[in-house]
């Protein structure tokens, strides 16, 4: 509900002061109507409901002038009815699932982390399709382009290290994201990859991926997510337990920035949690879909039921005064 004329509440201010005025009157009046040596008898009546009545009136009156300055607000049900044309990107999300991804540079791990911030990204899309690619040694589709975020996410928070060989084959992982987009019809494609490593596993070499997705118009976003120099990686001893081994961070920047060069695209490197979360918001940022909103309002009076029940209070009380709660003698 909004308000046509909402200054008209202003006018409420007034119904304390004519509050105040009616007791005023009430406790002042100077001239009795009936005259008795001695009031004791009459104190000795009882209580009935016409002692109350006189307070009455003025709380209808009041009420009524309340209800009558809600109408002069000119109360309104607003109906709004939009028009979305959206053009959406179909999005790839292509995750590495090799160990090295246990590194605990990004917290809690590279692929914990990776698949949070994935999940992040997922919740500020609205009309975009978005499928997923694991990669190890060889790669697979976990999810196709889909508007299904709720079994996106749930898949994606499924996947884990260790269901194929070991390896990093992102030449695999790129060229199965591209086959799953290459007969899209969307306006804008667009891939997501996100490896700590360098290609050592595949048949498929990542710039030889780079260009045939170059060729199908599709665009690819590369991340590289490890800290610079050595990274704290966990050792599960069967005797001794879990113990942690620095161990060399080796992205292959030079290649991953030359897939995002020839596509159109760019790379990053996340060396954190907070830089990789702040990537997929610059990604997000530049790949935001189209949307063509018209708005139509439509505004339903409703003064008339607030004009009309001031009215019927007003009457009441007039009605009131003359015969139940009549005060003056004839």
């Amino acid at each position: 509900m909004t308000w046509a004329n909402p200054e008209w509440f202003w006018a409420l201010l007034i119904l304390p002061l004519i509050a105040g005025l009616d007791v005023y009157r009430f406790f002042k009046q100077k001239n009795p109507v009936l005259f008795f040596s001695n009031a004791a008898s009459i104190e000795k009546l009882p209580v009935t409901w016409r002692t109350f009545g006189r307070w009455l009136i003025p709380i209808v009156q009041l009420v009524a002038i309340a209800l009558l300055i809600v109408a002069l607000a000119r109360p309104q049900l607003q109906n709004t009815v939009v028009e979305r044309n959206a053009e959406g990107i179909d999005i790839m999300l292509v995750l590495d699932l090799s160990t090295s991804m246990r590194a605990e540079d990004l917290k809690p791990n590279r692929f914990d982390a990776a698949k949070r911030v994935a999940i992040q990204f997922i919740d500020k899309r609205t009309s975009d399709r978005i499928g997923l690619v694991a990669f190890a040694a060889q790669s697979f589709t976990v999810c196709p382009p889909s508007l299904d975020y709720d079994l996106l996410k749930k898949l994606l928070q499924d996947v884990k290290m260790g269901v194929i060989d070991d390896g990093t084959a992102i030449g695999m992982g790129l060229a199965t994201a591209v086959n799953r987009l290459k007969e899209s019809d969307a306006k804008s494609r667009v891939i997501i990859l996100l490896t700590d490593g360098q290609n050592n596993s595949g048949e498929i070499d990542p710039v030889t991926a780079a260009d045939l997705a170059q060729s199908y118009g599709i665009k690819v976003y590369t991340i590289g997510a490890g800290t610079r120099g050595t990274a704290p990686y966990p050792i599960d001893d069967p005797i001794f337990g879990r113990r942690y081994q620095n161990v060399k961070v080796d992205i292959d920047e030079e290649m991953l920035t030359k897939i995002a060069e020839v596509t159109g695209g760019k790379y990053y490197r996340a060396v954190n949690t907070e830089s990789l979360a702040e990537v997929y918001n610059q990604i997000d940022a530049l790949e935001r879909t189209k949307v063509d909103e018209l708005i139509y309002t439509d505004y339903e009076d409703l003064y008339e039921r607030y004009l009309l029940g001031a009215l019927f209070l007003w009457i009441a009380a007039y009605v009131l005064s003359k015969t139940v709660l009549k005060t003056e003698l004839v």
